[in-house]
């Protein structure tokens, strides 16, 4: 068997150095771990774009690109690699794409030593690591690339307060924002991009984790090493944490809606539809905060209810020490105190 692995170096650099709200530091439990990532791999593409995954073969024995009898084989991993998802196979003429991947998915076959997948319409549920498998007689040649979409990961927890979701109702939480559970690299990169939050919170693979850039003591320690605390595996029913999500750069725009009295949330709501948008959620927030630089020192509704404003240009009384996302709560929707953020998708 002859197993080759083809890389990509691609680096993502996300839009700001800082990443802070202003929740107070959760205290963490007595074991905590740090863990490093090693260089990986990866190919990177935009939240409804196409992009290509390589997928190159080196001819043994006379191989040649589809040839009688070969079969390419592409699969998806799980966050945890125990699974494996069909993607798409292929034995000379017959070609069979699976699932989410119907109708998205074809061989690039731009000579006879390739077996690179186009993937079309690329989601936040692509995110992650494939593998093509392509078997001729003895030969068995794999390829493994990691897909990421650029955009931004953030922390969040429910209106019940901190350390109240698990692992199910995590990924429901982020799913109702417009995101998904973020994977560890996806928390490792925004850790490197400057992000520090003292609140453990689920990653897609079933760990809980945390980013720490200043240690301190509530944060593992003043004399620990900056890094991701791992908390390990746990229960996925029974143990309950925050979680940390992460969504893509926004097809739209966010916006302050400017009007002449403060709003209930419902009153909020119908406002956003009459402007002929909808009340933004917490990711559309975050996105055009990290990804576009937006900036507004106003306290607005937000479609779970809660209170934000964002502020990449900390300054007197707009959070004067850093950018943040800053976090007022989730009040009584029925108190007209504050205004609202709309999103206005593209046409």
């Amino acid at each position: 068997m002859i197993t080759m692995l083809c890389t990509v170096f691609l680096s993502l650099t996300l839009a700001s150095s800082v990443y802070s709200e202003t929740n107070s530091p959760a205290s963490p439990p007595a074991y905590t771990a740090e863990t490093e990532l090693g260089d990986q791999n990866r190919v990177f593409a935009s939240r409804g774009s196409n992009v290509t995954l390589p997928c190159r073969l080196h001819r043994q024995h006379g191989m040649s690109f589809g040839s009688v009898g070969m079969r390419i084989k592409w699969t998806k991993l799980s966050a945890d690699e125990s699974l494996e998802e069909d993607v798409l196979v292929s034995m000379g003429f017959h070609k069979k794409s699976y699932d989410s991947f119907q109708g998205r998915v074809h061989l690039q076959e731009a000579d006879d030593d390739d077996a690179s997948l186009v993937l079309s319409d690329v989601s936040l549920d692509d995110v992650g690591k494939f593998r093509c498998e392509v078997i001729d007689g003895i030969d068995d040649v794999i390829h493994e690339v990691t897909l990421e979409v650029q955009g931004v990961v953030f922390p969040y927890s429910p209106r019940l307060g901190r350390y109240n979701l698990n692992f199910h109702d995590a990924e429901q939480a982020c799913l109702d924002q417009d995101s998904v559970v973020a994977s560890f690299d996806q928390l490792y990169e925004a850790w490197r991009s400057g992000m520090d939050w003292c609140n453990a919170g689920w990653l897609n693979d079933g760990s809980v984790q945390y980013p720490v850039t200043k240690p301190r003591g509530p944060c593992g320690g003043a004399n620990a090493r900056a890094g991701l605390r791992n908390y390990g595996q746990r229960e996925k029913s029974k143990s309950h944490y925050d979680v940390f999500c992460f969504t893509s750069g926004l097809k739209g725009h966010l916006y302050w809606l400017v009007q002449p009295d403060k709003l209930t949330f419902t009153e909020a709501v119908q406002a956003c539809q009459d402007d002929g948008a909808e009340i933004a959620n917490v990711a559309q927030m975050y996105a055009a905060w990290k990804l576009n630089g937006y900036d507004r020192c106003d306290s607005g509704w937000l479609a779970d209810g809660s209170v934000r404003y964002p502020i990449s240009r900390p300054r007197r009384n707009c959070s004067p020490t850093e950018a943040a996302v800053r976090f007022v709560g989730f009040p009584d929707k029925k108190q007209k105190l504050f205004g609202v953020y709309c999103f206005k998708g593209q046409q």
